[in-house]
């Protein structure tokens, strides 16, 4: 892997992502917004007509004649009429952000998970991480390098990450015009996990090398197998698939290979005169199938489909289901690195290498770390019956310090929890009215990691709360219950062998150790609004 990414060190263009923030940050590009009608954010000088981006001809002509009529009353003695210029002292191209000259514009809608909307005008070669580093600049968030730009087609009930380097002009070319197909901006955390862990996203009994090497293969040997085109791997299983005009689900045995996909029809053979051609990915992408049982009577959850690029029909459709969601992911992830290859190892490392010159603040659970401040010097506690302690003991001080401000001295369990109910909230975890169905969908949405997490009012027990929580591509809930001891009311995961004073607390802690859940807590979902 090293080798890898020193090889690709040099693949940065002019016009890259960091030099188009900074132009935000230092407020050269004019991004603003309307305060009538549909938000827009134009990338054109305020100063420029609207129309004169469609009249570059005009525009040529009248700068041209004033630069003719300026170079006249400088130096050279001709009675000419000066004409006056539509656009004095600016030039179409210099209303434009350096990363949009010379590009004709277009206005697109993004929208969020809450289904709010912002309209941008954009640049006809602006690519879907363009689009994320604008939106990350004009909400200020913390650009962690998981935004992720989403193709949701209702009208077939499927959806699909749009690769970072993608023109997001050029799939829209691609919509139907009476169809109902939108842009969604949120978080994928499981964008690029496979390079991080490989291992966990090809099931060994799915993977097969065709290379001399014997044994087991460690994390980069694998996925060096998937970008370097001289190497033939191969995925293979069962999955149900769906025959075009019929209502039944079928099970085959399915290859995938460079070439494209292939089933075979006769049980798990595969010899060339039994492996028939399903669909390939030179025109064409892989997406989710949003509700699988509902919308295409599936046998599983687990449906995914292939769509060629130039098609808005679901009659074009090559519809599959898996078992399982670790099955999905492992098909749908080898589909995404056969077509595009090494340019996804191309996106997953550039925001790193950017990082690098201009260093950001690390949101890793690394930098959560339990620190004691009572001595002469700071120390940092390791010990993680030593670190509760020292949080719930904080815990306490705090309330009665807050509950002192309160009620000026006196403070009752009522009001204590009334401000504990206010702390968590406000922070961006905790999702009050959700059902368990939703929190398994936003979870699966922000993409299905180890540590990817919310907290939730529980629908069953009103007194209580949930923590819903990924591991292994599972989701699991766990309930938070209250318990009160001498008047004062504490949270606990474990029937109260560990408390905490509030919901906060709890979510610190567990981000630092992993105690009675499976894994820390690592990725909080969080609803964002435009």
């Amino acid at each position: 892997m090293s080798a890898m990414s020193e090889s690709l060190d040099e693949l940065d263009t002019p016009g890259s992502l960091g030099e188009k923030a900074a132009i935000f940050r230092e407020g050269k590009g004019n991004v603003s917004v309307l305060s009538s009608g549909p938000a827009l954010i134009p990338l054109r000088s305020p100063f420029q007509p609207p129309g004169a981006l469609h009249n570059r001809s005009t525009a040529a002509a009248a700068a041209a004649l004033f630069r003719g009529n300026r170079k006249c009353r400088e130096g050279e003695e001709m009675q000419m009429d000066l004409v006056p210029s539509a656009f004095p002292d600016l030039l179409p191209s210099e209303c434009l952000l350096p990363w949009t000259k010379n590009s004709a514009t277009q206005v697109i809608k993004v929208y969020t998970e809450d289904n709010s909307s912002r309209a941008v005008e954009v640049p006809s070669d602006i690519t879907a991480r363009d689009i994320c580093q604008l939106f990350v600049l004009k909400n200020h968030c913390i650009d962690d390098h998981s935004w992720t730009l989403f193709e949701h087609l209702a009208h077939l009930g499927i959806e699909r990450t749009i690769e970072d380097h993608e023109s997001v002009l050029e799939v829209q070319s691609n919509w139907g015009m009476d169809s109902d197909s939108r842009l969604y901006f949120r978080k994928n955390y499981a964008k690029y996990e496979f390079f991080k862990k490989p291992l966990d996203f090809f099931p060994e009994n799915m993977v097969s090398i065709s290379s001399e090497a014997n044994g087991l293969m460690n994390h980069s040997e694998l996925i060096q197998t998937f970008l370097n085109s001289s190497t033939c791997p191969e995925i293979h299983g069962f999955l149900h698939s769906k025959e075009q005009g019929r209502k039944s689900w079928k099970k085959f045995y399915f290859v995938l290979r460079r070439s494209g996909l292939y089933f075979s029809n006769k049980g798990t053979s595969k010899e060339p005169r039994h492996l028939q051609f399903a669909a390939e990915f030179c025109d064409g992408d892989v997406y989710t199938l949003l509700s699988a049982r509902k919308t295409h009577g599936a046998p599983t959850d687990y449906g995914f489909c292939v769509k060629p690029s130039k098609s808005s029909s679901a009659r074009d459709l090559k519809l599959l289901c898996a078992d399982d969601e670790q099955t999905r992911t492992c098909w749908i992830t080898a589909m995404r690195l056969f077509k595009f290859g090494m340019q996804l190892y191309q996106n997953f490392i550039q925001p790193h290498q950017k990082q690098k010159n201009s260093p950001m603040r690390s949101i890793s659970e690394n930098s959560l770390v339990a620190m004691d401040f009572s001595g002469h010097r700071s120390r940092v506690i390791e010990n993680p019956s030593e670190a509760l302690s020292v949080a719930v003991e904080e815990g306490l001080s705090w309330r009665r310090k807050s509950c002192h401000r309160l009620s000026h001295g006196s403070c009752s369990p009522s009001q204590s929890s009334l401000s504990n109910i206010a702390i968590h909230m406000a922070q961006p975890w905790f999702h009050s009215k959700l059902s368990r169905d939703e929190a398994q969908k936003l979870i699966t949405q922000h993409g299905l990691i180890d540590g990817v997490f919310l907290l939730r009012d529980s629908q069953s027990n009103p007194k209580t709360f949930v923590l819903s929580l990924c591991h292994t591509q599972r989701i699991r809930h766990f309930q938070i219950l209250p318990v009160e001891d001498d008047g004062e009311l504490f949270y606990s995961l474990d029937d109260g062998n560990t408390r905490f004073t509030d919901l906060l607390q709890l979510v610190e802690f567990y981000q630092l150790n992993r105690g009675v859940l499976p894994c820390k807590l690592k990725h909080h979902c969080a609803r964002t609004t435009l």
